[in-house]
């Protein structure tokens, strides 16, 4: 199935998209890339990794702050946002981290520091726990998801069900632009996010070739190994987690930090799922506190 059908024109719909000015076009042996990239070039690497049914807009917020002092890398992820496969897509937890590898080699530096939203987090992880001598030196996950959903032995058959129906994203994009759908998805995850973000959402969420990509993440995702992939890293990791989190419960970033040995966790009482979106000024001031924990030993400390 192609990811290219229905994609989202981005001379119609990126015209007003979150720091539009940083947003490059890249092509990789398996996908036509929508990345943002701003900061000075010659400092540190960050890459902002977003979850499942979001795209780079995600940061938008977190990325100005970031990028005074570092360049920052934030990528829609393959078939969500602007990004399109080559050809059938590897959604996978191990497809997304090899289109990522394809990536980084594309732009020709190594990240000092991963951060990952939801999903994003354990991408992040799988990233930095890969056989690759150039490997970052921190992770940070937000909210991420680390452990297999609840009720997995229906969701995921369901989910690859629905993936494998051609009409189920249009049905499900035709609901979220005729119904309060998409409204109900983002108050379900309990963050206070602007008005510009939610109406983002909605759009992205109008789109059968984006409601493609998100189920077809979810449909390929298999966490019931992860915790050998945790005790692979090679270093501690930080994680943030808001306890009012309705979609991913804080046990998910405990067990993560508790399989990943000195890892550090900080939780916070609000913010909802969308987190860095309702309060990147506080995530933000967390990534600037573990970043200037890390020791300058290389090209791309901090």
């Amino acid at each position: 199935m192609s990811f290219g059908r229905d994609r989202l024109d981005w001379e119609i719909y990126g015209l007003d998209w979150p720091n539009r000015s940083a947003s490059q076009f890249i092509e990789t042996a398996s996908c036509h890339w929508h990345v943002q990239i701003s900061g000075p070039e010659g400092a540190p690497v960050i890459l902002l990794l977003h979850g499942t049914g979001a795209a780079s807009h995600s940061w938008r917020h977190v990325l100005p702050q970031l990028s005074t002092r570092f360049r920052v890398v934030a990528p829609d992820l393959p078939g969500h946002g602007f990004t399109r496969s080559r050809e059938e897509a590897d959604l996978s937890l191990p497809g997304m981290v090899q289109a990522l590898t394809e990536l980084l080699s594309r732009l020709d530096r190594c990240p000092a520091m991963i951060v990952g939203h939801s999903a994003g987090a354990a991408i992040a992880v799988t990233l930095a726990a890969g056989t690759s001598s150039a490997l970052p030196r921190h992770v940070v996950g937000i909210n991420g998801a680390f452990l297999p959903i609840r009720g997995n032995a229906l969701f995921s058959p369901l989910a690859k069900a629905l993936f494998a129906n051609p009409l189920s994203a249009s049905m499900f994009s035709l609901m979220s632009r005729v119904t309060p759908l998409g409204g109900n998805l983002l108050t379900a995850t309990g963050s206070p996010i602007d008005e510009r973000g939610r109406a983002i959402y909605r759009m992205l969420l109008a789109s059968p070739s984006h409601v493609r990509g998100a189920l077809g993440m979810m449909a390929a995702w298999d966490l019931s190994r992860f915790d050998a992939v945790l005790q692979r890293l090679p270093f501690p990791m930080t994680l943030i987690a808001a306890k009012d989190d309705p979609m991913v419960p804080i046990e998910n970033s405990a067990h993560a930090a508790r399989q990943a040995t000195g890892s550090r966790l900080i939780l916070t009482d609000t913010g909802g799922h969308l987190l860095h979106e309702c309060r990147a000024t506080d995530v933000v001031h967390w990534l600037n506190e573990t970043l200037s924990q890390q020791k300058p030993d290389g090209a791309d400390a901090a």
